[in-house]
């Protein structure tokens, strides 16, 4: 895959495809630039070789209708903002307007097209569409690694036509960390896996299993691992239809020779809720009515010792419901740990992401993904396809 320091886009019109889905607040403004502030150096590059840059992404879900409230218009207020140049707004990011506005650009300007997701054929694949976005440019660069696992029109078509593609630098960074991360490791290696369900990460799940030396299970997930061992986990959320599934994932660290890592205390609650009545208990001693919401301090400081000696930890998903401070504690004292860990630490997954950042600890964290789903289907051992796409390009 080659990027773009590798191509000539000296005066040329480049397409960069960029994840800037960031979030807004009720009057439209955003709350978080980092994927904005991600793909600088990919654009700052762009720049210095005064190469005419058209940004592409799309924003929410607006379901294949123009909507305002999903409009660019806010990413392209905060890019100007933060490269000190105007980024107008194209009204939309295919057609004869576009291509009129397109044709006015001088080297170094930059413009920002509509939501791609206005056409319900940019998350169809539509080759027609497709064609119609490539014709806009010379040079197709992807950056958004966030939507790398998706075949869309954006993503993957438009590379069918245009001959030069490449990644920016945050989709190469994106790939090179995964790859010293679990393809290529400094051992021990360590995973810690948390999150709502087994079923979303089962494939992750399998495949780490045949990488990892060490793996952590937290979260709600780890409430099926100890249900399928025995344990009563009263109305904590549980699959139970994988709880068989659950026991063969055991059975395979025992015969991989990983060592497993569940929780040995829990803070339970007698409802879903922030001003439940809470207590800790022992995994043995869950009552009956009550839920599962936190992992406890035993089980953070068995965790703890775990991380000591691994030299690579990677990291998606939370320990418990963290979004409530009464629950919070297991993951924020996780996010610290791996902080102080002297491994080279990967975090991937939204809510991961929201907890290192709520910790304060962003700074001492080797690397924090972009993208969660992304980031998902690597630990499955999958090819993105954004990236097939720029191979042998």
């Amino acid at each position: 895959m080659k990027n773009i320091k590798d191509l000539d886009i000296k005066g040329k019109k480049i397409l960069i495809r960029v994840d800037f889905n960031v979030p807004l607040d009720e009057h439209g403004n955003i709350t978080d630039d980092i994927r904005i502030r991600g793909v600088l150096p990919t654009l700052n590059h762009a720049l210095d070789e005064d190469a005419k840059i058209i940004i592409c992404s799309h924003m929410g879900r607006p379901k294949g209708e123009r909507n305002p409230k999903f409009s660019m218009a806010p990413a392209a207020k905060r890019l100007s903002r933060l490269i000190s140049k105007k980024v107008p707004l194209a009204p939309d990011c295919i057609g004869d307007e576009v291509k009129a506005m397109i044709d006015q650009m001088a080297p170094g300007d930059v413009i920002m097209l509509e939501n791609l997701r206005f056409h319900p054929e940019e998350q169809a694949n539509d080759p027609e569409f497709s064609k119609k976005l490539a014709s806009l440019a010379d040079i197709y660069i992807n950056d958004a690694f966030a939507v790398a696992h998706r075949a869309h029109a954006s993503v993957v078509g438009v590379t069918n036509f245009i001959k030069q593609c490449a990644a920016g630098f945050l989709l190469q960074k994106e790939m090179d960390y995964f790859h010293r991360s679990v393809s290529d490791p400094m051992r021990p290696l360590l995973a810690i896996i948390g999150g709502a369900k087994v079923s979303s990460k089962l494939g992750a799940l399998r495949n780490l299993l045949d990488r990892v030396d060490k793996m952590i299970i937290g979260g709600a997930m780890a409430n099926t691992f100890l249900k399928s061992m025995g344990y009563e986990v009263g109305t904590s959320r549980v699959e139970d239809d994988l709880l068989d599934t659950a026991r063969e994932l055991i059975e395979k660290a025992v015969n991989q020779k990983v060592k497993l890592y569940l929780p040995v205390d829990c803070i339970v609650a007698d409802k879903f809720d922030a001003r439940a009545e809470n207590k800790r208990v022992t995994v043995q001693e869950v009552p009956e009515n009550w839920m599962i919401l936190d992992i406890g301090p035993a089980t953070t400081m068995l965790f703890s010792e775990a991380l000591e000696s691994a030299r690579t930890i990677i990291w998606n998903g939370p320990m418990g419901a963290f979004e409530m401070d009464a629950y919070s504690r297991g993951t924020m004292a996780m996010v610290q740990n791996v902080a102080r860990s002297h491994a080279l630490t990967i975090v991937g997954g939204g809510d991961t992401d929201v907890a290192v950042h709520r910790a304060g600890e962003s700074n001492n964290i080797s690397y924090i993904s972009t993208g969660g789903g992304a980031f998902l289907m690597l630990m499955e051992g999958k090819k993105l396809p954004g990236v097939t796409a720029l191979e042998g390009k």
